[in-house]
């Protein structure tokens, strides 16, 4: 234990002005640990009466949650709105959530998520017969409802095609409510508050709906082959199952893990898109080339690089996650800094993802960076979008997957044009989503093989005609 006489803080900007560095977190997370950043790769700041560490070296980052991830639990923030995700693999820790994730971990073999592909492209092409050329529309709720039913579909074998909507706006709300810091930190969930109120009827509606599902599963005792049913039927080395609360608690959490981060991802990639036509284009040509006008498969991927590349792109400028956070549960040292036990330590990809150290123009949307060995050149966790270490994000692939055949089964068929004047402003709660929305009008298109067919059957038959 170090004596409190001889404790090394780091220096930073906000380090002794407690109420300062509160409004600043408050206000503008993204701005604030943009500034921390350039007092250098770890630097100490109060908010109120607790010490944290924030680091923004690569090396440090893989220390925290890859070399020592035993000496940590999750921040605060994660831990203040257990009300809401309960004993969920978001929240749980230590053996309760050892147990957790090797249950829930088969639900997301390579095999199992593969034949999730075909359902993620049937959705997405549903959505679209309701699309029409020139119509405007906020993208961002149609991807929130487009992959809630597709998270409800693929992982719980459950249409809530008519919830989706009011399920999107509860869960929106929940993250909304549940980073802010004063709230979460201050104002305990049990007391009744009009928000802790408005968060409590939330909440109860989404649990009326993820009961309904799990009522109607245990009634049929069918083995529909989904992760809702092997949940049900999984037994831990000890033969114990999951109780009725544990299946609530994994349930909401896929439900927000599972469509919130890559609705967030697809919003914010056609709004990089409807600004660089260059790589709209490049993006095009790709898929026009591989696909020839027909739905996109699994089997497609791998010869749609150009596809992946845009998506890890956007995830670099705008990840999902834009931070992370853990609290320390024993002493120990830190980038040549001693931390005790309580403090926190902070992380923050929107901050290490746009480093010119590691990319050139940061700034800017270049999905051709990521060609060749350049994922190989730059370190670990100079990008990592999905945390990393024992808990990172079992969804990854999923979220990987889904949103390249969404992005390919919606840019063959339209273009987004942004609205002229709507603001599109970063909100970064539990996730980073577009405050206001992604507003677009949209434009249909041909893909260019099947226009060039069309014109050679006109063509021909003028000919034909002729003769």
């Amino acid at each position: 234990m170090w004596r409190r006489d001889k404790f090394k803080f780091p220096p930073g900007p906000y380090r002794g002005l407690k109420g300062w560095s509160f409004r600043a977190l408050r206000q503008n997370p993204l701005e604030m640990f943009s500034e921390l950043a350039r007092c250098g790769d770890i630097v100490g700041i109060r908010v109120v009466n607790f010490r944290n560490i924030f680091v923004n070296h690569p090396d440090l980052i893989e220390e925290v949650l890859v070399g020592h991830p035993r000496r940590y639990i999750k921040g605060r923030v994660l831990r203040a709105n257990r009300h809401v995700f309960g004993e969920g693999l978001l929240t749980s820790e230590g053996d309760f959530w050892l147990r957790q994730r090797r249950l829930v971990q088969p639900g997301f073999h390579r095999a199992r998520i593969a034949a999730y592909a075909v359902t993620m492209v049937q959705y997405a092409q549903r959505m679209l017969e309701g699309w029409r050329d020139g119509e405007e529309r906020d993208v961002h709720q149609e991807m929130i409802r487009l992959t809630l039913q597709i998270v409800a579909k693929t992982l719980f074998d459950a249409d809530v095609a008519g919830d989706a909507r009011d399920v999107g706006k509860s869960l929106e709300l929940l993250l909304e409510l549940g980073a802010d810091f004063r709230r979460t930190l201050f104002v305990p969930h049990w007391v009744p508050t009009p928000t802790n109120l408005r968060i409590k009827r939330e909440i109860a509606f989404i649990e009326g709906i993820l009961h309904r599902i799990i009522s109607e599963r245990r009634a049929c005792g069918r083995d529909t082959g989904d992760l809702l049913s092997m949940l049900l039927h999984a037994q831990d080395e000890d033969g114990s199952r999951m109780t009725d609360q544990q299946l609530r608690d994994e349930a909401i959490t896929l439900f927000l893990a599972g469509h919130e981060t890559t609705a967030s991802s697809l919003s914010w990639t056609w709004w990089l898109l409807a600004q660089n036509p260059a790589a709209e284009a490049k993006l095009h040509a790709e898929l026009d080339e591989v696909l020839v006008g027909r739905a996109p498969s699994i089997d497609d991927l791998a010869r749609l690089p150009y596809t992946a590349n845009v998506i890890t792109e956007s995830m670099r400028l705008y990840p999902p996650a834009w931070g992370l956070a853990r609290v320390a549960i024993e002493d120990h040292e830190l980038g040549g800094y001693p931390v005790r036990k309580g403090m926190g330590v902070a992380m923050a990809q929107w901050v290490v993802q746009r480093d010119t150290r590691w990319y050139d123009k940061p700034e800017e949307f270049r999905p051709e960076r990521w060609e060749g060995d350049f994922a190989k050149r730059i370190p670990r966790f100079a990008y990592f979008p999905f945390g990393g270490g024992p808990r990172q994000c079992i969804g990854n692939s999923f979220a990987l997957m889904e949103a390249r055949l969404i992005l390919a089964t919606i840019a063959q068929k339209y273009r987004l044009h942004l609205v002229p004047d709507h603001p599109v402003v970063p909100l970064a709660s539990i996730t980073l989503r577009p405050r206001y929305g992604v507003r677009v009008v949209l434009e249909s298109r041909q893909p260019r093989v099947i226009r060039n067919l069309s014109q050679t059957s006109q063509t021909t038959a003028q000919t034909l005609s002729a003769d």
